[in-house]
């Protein structure tokens, strides 16, 4: 094998990755870099999508939650549409919709990233939607992430939004993969995965009825491993937490859960100490993290590339509740 092909670079990295060696010592990933040379279509891909969202739809808004995902778009966007300060700026509002069970450290990023942007930020809370009585649940511990919908649906109805861009991937989940990236809603926002529109190259159907929307995903050809390389490349800022850090977690099926007040231990656990990063971030009540001790982008190339189970697959208990977990959400109006 040519020492020069993808392969073999892919083959290298990889088996490094696995080495004891890399565990102990993370200096000397240095040495590996993988060719990042297809990023530049991917970013070519994602500016194209929203300037196409921008010049298609009347009332847009950008989903942004202070994620890796969404942060990676708002750099597209950025470039897509220059800055605010250079006489650009965002031509639509960034939309959040907050559980009040986010992690601090991602909140308060995004409204650091959003005030430097000069950005409009709209937050809807489903603590509102609880208030008006839209939102009831089952018990007062139970996860508020599943009742962003109701959320999130009304916030289309105030705004009127017609078009919703968000950072879902297709390598994700099973259920994402089987969407388009100009993904129709109806009239009671749902998704129809057996009634999807063709997708031909660059030709989007973007007709829309009076009452439904889009749901737009300018990522949705990214790969986990592409998000990193890309953050690592453009020197892209993130909320801490998605680092190593020491955090108190608790072993449960398999995932390891943030001992936290809303996620406390459980009779008969054992609270442990462990170097920890979050390969998504989530409601704080069915986000886990994983155990690693990457500090940077590059490293954490590193270990995505020894992964074998997908971030929400690692990290999220609320997939994990049946096989149809994701589908079901999403055919009620989720991300």
């Amino acid at each position: 094998m040519n020492a020069r092909t993808p392969e073999a670079l892919l083959a290298t990295a990889s088996a490094h990755a696995q080495s004891p060696e890399h565990i102990q010592d993370h200096a000397t990933m240095s040495e590996h870099h993988l060719n990042n040379s297809h990023l530049d279509a991917l970013e070519e891909e994602t500016i194209f999508i929203l300037r196409e969202v921008a010049a298609t739809f009347e009332r847009p808004a950008l989903l942004f939650s202070g994620g890796k995902d969404s942060l990676v778009m708002l750099k597209c966007a950025e470039k897509a549409f220059g800055k605010k300060s250079e006489g650009g700026g965002l031509p639509y509002p960034l939309l959040m919709i907050d559980t009040g069970h986010n992690f601090p450290e991602v909140t308060d990023f995004r409204d650091f990233r959003a005030q430097e942007l000069g950005a409009e930020l709209i937050v809807r809370s489903v603590e509102d939607s609880m208030a008006r009585g839209t939102v009831r649940l089952a018990h007062p511990g139970e996860s508020r992430n599943v009742h962003q919908s109701v959320t999130l649906l009304e916030s289309i109805e105030e705004f009127r939004f017609d078009a919703l861009i968000g950072g879902a991937r297709r390598d994700e989940e099973k259920a994402r993969a089987k969407e388009r990236i100009f993904s129709h809603r109806d009239s009671f926002g749902q998704w129809q995965p057996k009634a999807q529109r063709p997708e031909l190259w660059t030709l989007f159907n973007t007709r829309l009825q009076p009452g439904e929307h889009f749901r737009v995903f300018p990522i949705s050809n990214w790969t986990e491993l592409d998000v990193w390389q890309y953050i690592e490349r453009e020197n892209i800022a993130l909320p801490s937490i998605y680092y190593t850090h020491q955090r108190e977690v608790v072993e449960r099926k398999g995932l390891l859960v943030p001992v936290t007040e809303l996620t406390p231990p459980r009779d008969g656990e054992q609270v442990v100490v462990r170097d920890v990063r979050f390969r998504t971030v989530g409601d704080i009540t069915c986000t886990c993290p994983v155990e690693s001790t990457a500090a940077t982008p590059g490293q954490i190339v590193i270990e995505t590339l020894a992964a074998d189970v997908s971030e929400r697959g690692a990290t999220r208990m609320d997939d994990k509740t049946s096989e149809a977990s994701m589908e079901k959400r999403k055919k009620d109006g989720y991300f």
